[in-house]
């Protein structure tokens, strides 16, 4: 890992009559749209479904390090992510995120591990220590018996 501070840079381009095109060096251009919700096309991603996508990125991403450096063996892990936009006052923002994570475990994994490390890679997620709404954490572990 590199020394803090990290710099992540992003540029932005539209003309008046296109979707944004949004590039950052290395990485492919992606273009992106206002969501159907605020008369957008709804067929493009959208800054606000990009933030929810961030939140279950950096969850996964959280408990890969964790679990490593834990050296807890597990086999998949889903995170499904809700964000909640609403008003508040004059201003619209997030007001929370609701996590549903699926972990899944090989046989004689401890299952009071596994939770404690999915907590923990809640709080230690940046993209949600970043943002002012809560994250709610509803976890489900499956053990998967192995073959005979």
């Amino acid at each position: 890992m590199q020394d803090f501070p990290h710099h992540y840079a992003v540029a932005a381009t539209s003309a008046a009559d296109s979707n944004v095109m949004l590039r950052s060096p290395g990485l492919e251009t992606l273009e992106s749209a206002g969501p159907a919700e605020f008369g957008g096309p709804g067929d493009l991603w959208s800054p606000e479904t990009m933030l929810v996508a961030s939140v279950a990125n950096c969850f996964i991403l959280s408990f890969k390090a964790i679990a490593r450096a834990s050296k807890f063996e597990w086999l998949s892990l889903s995170c499904d992510v809700v964000g909640d936009l609403d008003k508040v006052g004059r201003k619209t923002q997030f007001t929370g995120f609701k996590l549903r994570v699926t972990l899944e475990v090989p046989e004689g994994a401890r299952e009071d591990k596994a939770q404690r490390l999915l907590e923990k890679a809640e709080k230690s997620c940046l993209i949600t220590n970043s943002l002012k709404a809560d994250s709610h954490l509803d976890a489900k572990i499956l053990i998967r018996e192995m073959a005979v």
